[in-house]
């Protein structure tokens, strides 16, 4: 999330029910995508491999979506990252990364 721009309903919904809720999480996302050292697309990229290893398709489509539209993200680029999930967190979670990059 940066801008303001967040995927998860939950959250989304906190902004009109619990204000404050939203702030202090709009206020966490600022700091931890602050690309202080890494810039923002590396700190997305890295998002996507923690989603792609944990396995959440929605997660991860979203990550890849929003990092290909925002940031200029290739497909080559999110496939590095994919083989980094492949090496740490196995077949399973890879192919159904894979298999989510290529359909869109």
């Amino acid at each position: 999330m940066k801008g303001g721009v967040f995927y998860g309903k939950g959250i989304r919904e906190l902004k009109d029910e619990e204000p404050d809720l939203y702030t202090l999480a709009e206020s966490l996302s600022n700091v931890c995508y602050d690309g202080q050292v890494l810039d923002y697309k590396t700190q997305k990229l890295i998002a996507i491999g923690i989603e792609a290893s944990k396995s959440d398709a929605r997660a991860i489509k979203q990550q890849m979506i929003s990092t290909m539209q925002e940031l200029g993200a290739t497909k080559e680029e999110i496939m590095d990252v994919l083989r980094v999930v492949l090496i740490t967190s196995g077949m399973p979670a890879f192919n159904k990364a894979v298999k989510i990059l290529n359909s869109i």
